[in-house]
């Protein structure tokens, strides 16, 4: 069944949950940089050094329940998990402005990475149960559009309100949509496409014959163990966590880095931080896009990392003397970091079986947490100890530059690998054929 058949109204019914949903999550744990920028530190005397591993904890708490998180997703249900998610991280996002102490602030960082941990790999394994192999690159990529998109209005609001209302009434205001939306989620997502109304008989049997062929040209895997021990794996959990570092790092504490290196108040520095993820989205689309055309994968995520590991390392080359300078090169950084997404998401399900696919991916994305923890407490620390971002950009520049070689270092499965078994078995009905074919 060609890709081209099935049925569009997927994407229009199941793409913008997946957007709103991750948007959501992304908007409850990056808002941590404005209230850092906006005077966090100062109302609960917290020191630079500590502040960034306040920023941190919220990573180490993602790292370790993403693999659980995922593996009920993939046995049970996406659908559950989520909504008790989003009522969970919309309450400890709501929580952070009412907080009056450092450890109580710490406790909350970390329990709302635990309550996010299980939405990404969660929604790679719903987008693979609606979208087919030559879909699967767009697919992700509205999914973590979600990301780049929300910062880049939730950097303009979170401006806003931080001015007119302090960091306090920004954490409340919003952890509430993640609430409101779990309702509204729990009454129109369905886990499979059997499961719904809105296709028909056809499209739904379309759907599962396409799916059912793609599983059948991947190598059995057993279980977990025997994939995570896979060559590609630990070569893509590598790589992610080399990623993430640049990732995280520039996410993270951007704002704190263009209030510190200008003289700008905090409403300009949300409009220049925003700037980066329009540009990111941009990117975004055009790579997943054509990776999905041409039906590749790698040579969508290497460039990109690499472009950003050498736009990173110009700006630490051009110091903190030239601002408008070194703000155009991290805008060129953030969008080559943000580009592979959609095309590296992609290449999991197309290595491993359904079994055991979402926990490969889970596993990456531990890694990747642990990464961005690794990003975000470094270059945190760095801008601290050193009064200035540039040993920050040579350390995610070095980063980026590691994951570049570990992409180019994964192999690809070989494609069908059980038919070298099929041409045996045309010899049994072959003896049955007494006379000719016709025109043989």
């Amino acid at each position: 069944m060609a890709t081209s058949s099935l049925a569009i109204r997927r994407w229009w019914t199941i793409m913008p949950i997946v957007f709103i949903t991750y948007s959501l999550a992304y908007l409850d744990r990056a808002n941590f940089g404005f209230a850092s920028a906006a005077g966090i530190n100062q109302d609960l005397g917290i020191s630079k050094g500590l502040s960034s591993l306040i920023g941190a904890l919220f990573f180490l708490g993602y790292f370790f329940f993403q693999i659980p998180g995922a593996i009920y997703a993939e046995r049970r249900s996406v659908k559950k998990l989520v909504f008790w998610s989003l009522i969970l991280w919309g309450g400890c996002a709501a929580l952070t402005g009412m907080v009056s102490n450092i450890p109580t602030l710490m406790v909350i960082r970390f329990a709302l990475g635990i309550v996010e941990a299980a939405v990404m790999p969660a929604m790679l394994i719903f987008i693979s149960n609606w979208f087919s192999k030559r879909e699967r690159s767009r697919a992700n990529t509205f999914l973590i559009l979600g990301n780049p998109v929300t910062v880049l209005w939730m950097s303009v609001v979170s401006g806003y309100l931080v001015h007119s209302f302090g960091w306090r009434h920004m954490f409340i205001a919003e952890g509430v949509p993640a609430i409101v939306w779990a309702v509204i989620w729990w009454f129109i997502v369905q886990d499979r496409p059997a499961q719904v109304s809105w296709l028909t008989a056809q499209e739904k049997k379309d759907l599962d014959d396409t799916l059912r062929a793609e599983q059948a040209a991947i190598k059995p895997v057993r279980n977990y163990s025997e994939a995570f021990r896979t060559p590609a794996v630990i070569k893509l959990c590598a790589q992610y966590f080399c990623w993430s570092i640049g990732v995280y790092g520039f996410v993270l504490w951007l704002p704190s880095i263009l209030k510190n290196g200008s003289t700008l108040g905090m409403v300009e520095t949300g409009w220049l931080s925003a700037l980066p993820y329009l540009a990111a989205t941009i990117a975004m689309l055009a790579a997943s896009w054509a990776s999905d055309k041409l039906n590749t994968r790698k040579v969508f995520v290497w460039p990109f990392l690499l472009i950003g590991a050498v736009a990173f390392a110009a700006s630490y080359a051009l110091g903190s003397t030239h601002f408008w300078m070194s703000y155009a090169l991290l805008v060129i950084a953030g969008a080559a970091m943000y580009a592979p997404y959609g095309p590296f998401f992609a290449i999991v399900p197309e290595l491993l079986p359904k079994n055991v696919a979402g926990g490969a991916m889970a596993l990456i994305n531990s890694m990747g947490a642990l990464g961005s923890f690794v990003g975000s407490y470094v270059v945190g620390y760095l801008n601290g100890a050193t009064g200035t971002p540039a040993a920050s950009y040579a350390f995610m520049s070095v980063a980026l530059v590691a994951a570049v070689i570990l992409t180019l270092a994964v192999k690809p499965q070989p494609a069908q690998p059980a038919q070298p078994a099929q041409p045996a078995q045309p010899a049994q009905p072959a003896r049955k054929l007494a006379t000719p074919l016709p025109g043989k």
